[in-house]
């Protein structure tokens, strides 16, 4: 196996063992997670009848936004690697009728059923791949002439010292962790230099580039427990806390918690600073795209 193809089997695996923390969590995600993708949908400005992709699309959630946002008469698909986080995304949303789902590696397909897209959206996912020109051009071929993509990625580790925190916090009170990603390796923080995206995508294809920093605050209510609990089960450490005993569980929501209190405003609730980068791009209007 080459070191791209294990890297992503690592990432299948990974994000397969991560579904039932996501799945747990969705409506907070959901909300908790808006602002993180907020400056994205803005720049994409999806429109009724226009027909739009959501890559990495989790439990759905910023899919059936897109999905409202095109209605009437367009349509909103979402992909993502984990079969169990597409099942409960169809779950969830079984009843909007312009919005599907479907398990599907955008570094590997040649184009997403229902491609050609007017748009594609993705709310921290780009820096996932492990090949991350494979998945860009991937995207580039799933969308018109013309058509456009914005995402959301995080910056470096320093602009988002929450994420640290919950995994330190609760690291010691587990059982061993995946390796965690180092450098340009598939990760949180893969694109915290803002030359890599802007290199990859050329690389891929689009054109109109930019990258833009971004500062963000992730509202969440003032219940250090269940705000511990709901990070640890998102992050490097859920498939450890949920094997972990009750015991060991609760030690890791305190660790957790002790670390996330500097976050807290007594009275008002956790305040998570968020660095992230808006990316956007277009695909020519000539592009021969597949030629990667």
């Amino acid at each position: 196996m080459t070191g791209t193809a294990a890297a992503r089997a690592r990432g299948l695996e990974f994000w397969t063992q991560a579904a039932p923390g996501w799945i747990r969590h969705a409506d907070h995600q959901d909300e908790f997670g808006r602002p993180l993708g907020a400056a994205a949908m803005t720049w994409l400005r999806p429109a009724p009848g226009e027909r739009v992709l959501d890559v990495g699309c989790g439990v759905g959630g910023t899919t059936a936004e897109l999905a409202a946002r095109v209605a009437p008469g367009g349509e909103a698909v979402g992909i993502d690697l984990a079969q169990p986080m597409v099942d409960a995304a169809r779950t969830r949303f079984a009843t909007v009728a312009n919005l599907r789902f479907e398990v599907c590696d955008i570094e590997m397909v040649d184009a997403v059923p229902g491609a050609p897209f007017d748009a594609v959206f993705s709310r921290m996912a780009l820096m996932l791949p492990a090949d991350p020109v494979a998945g860009c051009a991937g995207i580039l071929r799933c969308l018109r002439p013309g058509g456009r993509l914005a995402a959301t990625v995080f910056r470096d580790s320093a602009a988002n010292p929450w994420l640290a925190a919950a995994l330190l916090g609760a690291a010691a009170h587990v059982g061993p962790l995946p390796a965690l990603p180092v450098g340009d390796d598939p990760g949180p923080f893969a694109f915290a230099d803002a030359a890599r995206p802007l290199r990859i995508l050329a690389t891929a294809g689009f054109e109109q580039i930019s990258v833009q920093a971004r500062d963000v605050t992730l509202p969440a209510p003032e219940d250090p427990a269940a705000v511990a609990e709901s990070l640890i089960e998102v992050g490097p450490a859920g498939a450890a806390y949920r094997a972990a005993s009750a015991d060991e569980r609760a030690r890791a929501r305190r660790g957790a918690a002790r670390l996330l209190e500097r976050f807290r405003e007594p009275g008002t609730g956790y305040r998570f600073p968020a660095g992230i980068w808006l990316i956007t791009a277009t695909r020519p209007i000539s592009s021969a795209a597949g030629d990667i």
